[in-house]
């Protein structure tokens, strides 16, 4: 639409509507508080502001030949992935200036002194004052992970990668050799990593094989305002491992620190470094889309080139199309003199090297525009950033143990979120923040947002609590502990995948149960895989689940979705999603993974990669859990059949008015457009994931055989009365 009116030249018009549209006023000013504790945020003037005499030019303690030379910087590493580059002295000079610049740095002496004090201690600074990057290094610096590494949790995969490339620069040492990271199915990391970043979900699977952490002597919990659910677990397990080390005699003690963002508006100061002038909407906004598009091209036609802006959204399909828009807008003739506009979306499901692109450095006469879930909410800091545009909303995925789905919707974010985003702003430089909502809206959202572990299915959590000798998980130590209803379901769910035996009125894990443990996976895919040997198909399983573990395999774009579309029938399998899948992998694996054969066919070659090398990681867990690797070549329904024995209590059946009704809890739902059984009827149907936006939709579904869902948990369907 709004191209179309570009077209016949009202740009201008389009434009201009901002000022009465969108309507941003700055709110009123509020005074600093002024807080001498170990708050970052805080104002840290008294702090000594020298770093140890013992430093070297990039910060860290100098070579034992104490040569002057930036060549002998460089740490000792014999597990060298790749040979060290040479450095440039002006940039370890330029570095170590920008690590004195951070707000942290003042607090340095202050900080440490805490640290030897305290085995437990809580540091509070807003994303960008550089606690993660930093206090790492200071710990290093000062030789206080003699007895063992740091590791730093993150709850993002593109945050550990980045943060741990940035770290091992300013240690001036190789990626995968002192610092390193590992995410879900990739890691950088070698026996002589010292400072070690992780996705909080990949420290709670350590934890299943070393309840004690004992390779670690400092954990850092980072971003724990988010709340995320294996952060909170982690706290539990944390302080667990840390008070039996301190009881064990011979056990070094272990170290927590937990690092967060405050929640306390009037210390909103940073962090930030840079004053940022705030703008509200004068009225609620009807279109926030519309709102938050417009105030960009406002933006675009006063601000400087290589003035960037943040823009946040709330999902996928939002910012594919804001993208879309925004690029074809940015080519009209009115915008001539305007800088070069680089549009580039930002999400979870972007392949990496993607999600990495807006980590670039601007161009001379170009502007940046980053399209944006909360995923650049927190931990990462986006360099050139001047100016944020908040939408106020976020796409958020609540579970509902009595119906069985997710609820996937759009809903208000809280002012802890807001904050957050708006200190994007002014990492750098003074900045903006364009507000697509009133003062009021603000003041009634809510203080900080719901932790995960309250909306979310436990049924993996308890699962790991159970691997770790947790056994009764309904009083393990959780922050904020979960409803009996979200626990009580966990529990029915692992106990019909026979993960689980109840016993004396505790969870018992079965010998399934511990194999199911070994997979980074959800429960019911890990039980699939060991059904693999029993179906004859372990082989296609992986690939099928290997595949579901990478976001857009198929490609639509612009202007092409006709070619895309007649492609992907080429792939379509009438048996379902799954197959499809499968036959999307095997003709990878039989063009030899080209990637010019995936442009032909309109696939996401990266992403095909990365279901590669997924496949290759759960292939070694299966030899280690000893599963045999068997296939059933073109025998499909075999697979089918297996894929029902972890996904059983997912299936639909059809109704006589030609709707689906799901046999767990009898839930009506629809098939997804974008399904390969779009348009059937088949009678059962066996579905991914459940997903409620506007009405109920079943992704990624297959064909099943009633027979086999009686043969699978013939008590189970004998209760649902499904028909043979």
């Amino acid at each position: 639409m709004f191209v179309n009116e570009l077209r016949e030249g009202v740009c201008k018009e389009w434009t201009q509507e901002l000022k009465t549209m969108a309507g941003f006023q700055e709110p009123p000013i509020k005074k600093a508080k002024n807080d001498r504790s170990v708050d970052l945020n805080a104002n840290t003037s008294q702090a000594p502001t020298q770093p140890s005499p013992s430093q070297a030019a990039n910060g860290h303690l100098k070579a034992r030949d104490s040569s002057a030379s930036f060549q002998n910087l460089k740490h000792k590493n014999p597990h060298k992935r790749s040979p060290q580059k040479a450095k440039n002295p002006e940039h370890l000079r330029n570095l170590l200036s920008q690590r004195h610049a951070l707000p942290i740095f003042p607090a340095r002496a202050r900080l440490l002194e805490e640290f030897k004090k305290h085995q437990t201690v809580i540091v509070i600074g807003e994303t960008g004052s550089g606690k993660t990057t930093q206090i790492p290094q200071y710990i290093h610096e000062e030789r206080l992970d003699r007895k063992g590494g740091i590791c730093i949790t993150q709850p993002r995969r593109v945050a550990a990668i980045s943060i741990a490339k940035r770290v091992a620069e300013e240690m001036d040492t190789n990626l995968g050799g002192l610092v390193g990271y590992s995410v879900r199915f990739e890691e950088a990391v070698c026996p002589a990593t010292k400072v070690k970043y992780v996705t909080d979900g990949m420290l709670l699977r350590e934890a299943i094989s070393d309840p004690l952490l004992s390779k670690y002597s400092w954990i850092l919990l980072d971003e724990a305002h988010e709340r995320t659910i294996n952060t909170d677990v982690l706290f539990g397990i944390v302080k667990d491992a840390q008070k039996t080390r301190r009881s064990t005699p011979g056990q070094d003690p272990l170290r927590l620190l937990i690092m967060s963002a405050t929640m306390d508006v009037d210390h909103f100061q940073p962090g930030r470094q840079h004053p940022i002038e705030m703008f509200y909407a004068k009225k609620q906004q009807e279109d926030y889309v519309m709102a938050t598009m417009t105030t960009v091209f406002q933006i675009h036609r006063e601000a400087p080139p290589r003035h960037d802006i943040l823009l946040f959204l709330t999902g996928q399909e939002e910012i594919d199309s804001v993208t879309a828009n925004l690029r074809q807008i940015a080519k009209d003739g009115s915008l001539a003199e305007c800088p070069r506009l680089r549009v580039l979306p930002m999400y979870a499901a972007l392949p990496a090297h993607q999600q990495l692109d807006v980590f670039r450095p601007t161009a001379e006469g170009e502007r940046k525009v980053i399209v944006s879930t909360n995923i650049a909410e927190t931990s990462i800091t986006i360099p050139g950033i001047r100016f944020v545009i908040d939408c106020g909303r976020a796409k958020v995925r609540t579970y509902h143990p009595g119906s069985g789905f997710d609820a996937l919707k759009v809903r208000k974010i809280s002012q802890a979120q807001a904050w957050q985003r708006t200190g994007r702003a002014g990492r750098e430089a003074s900045g903006n923040c364009y507000r697509a909502y009133t003062r009021a809206e603000f003041d009634a959202m809510d203080v900080n947002p719901t932790p995960e572990i309250l909306r979310s299915n436990l049924s993996s959590v308890m699962l790991q609590l159970l691997a770790m000798g947790i056994k009764n998980v309904v009083t393990f130590d959780f922050i904020d502990k979960p409803s009996a209803e979200h626990l009580e379901a966990a529990m029915v769910q692992l106990t019909f995948l026979g993960a689980v035996v109840i016993k004396s009125d505790c969870l018992e894990l079965t010998e399934a149960g511990r194999k199911m443990a070994q997979f980074p996976l959800e429960p019911r895919y890990a039980k699939v895989i060991l059904s693999g040997p029993e179906h004859g198909c372990t082989d296609e399983v992986l690939s099928i689940i290997s595949m579901l573990s990478s976001e857009s395999i198929f490609v639509n774009p612009a202007g092409k979705k006709e070619q895309a579309a007649i492609a992907r029938r080429k792939f379509t399998s009438v048996e379902g999603d799954h197959i499809t899948l499968l036959k999307v992998f095997r003709a990878f694996k039989a063009a030899k993974k080209n990637k010019m054969w995936c442009h032909e066919n309109f696939l996401n070659f990266r992403n095909l990669m990365y279901a590669t090398e997924v496949r290759k990681q759960l292939v070694q867990v299966c030899e280690r859990c000893g599963v045999a690797l068997t296939s059933c070549q073109q025998k499909t329904d075999s697979v089918r059949r297996c894929l029902a024995t972890g996904l059983f209590t997912s299936v639909a059946e059809l109704q006589l008015d030609g709707k689906y009704l799901t046999l767990d809890t009898k839930q009506e739902a629809a098939l997804h457009p974008t399904s390969a059984l779009f348009g059937g009827k088949p009678a059962y149907v066996l579905f991914t994931e459940l997903v409620l936006t506007g009405k109920a939709y079943m992704h990624l579904n297959s064909i099943v055989d009633p027979q086999w869902l009686h043969d699978i948990a013939p008590e189970y369907f004998r209760k649902k009365h499904v028909k043979r």
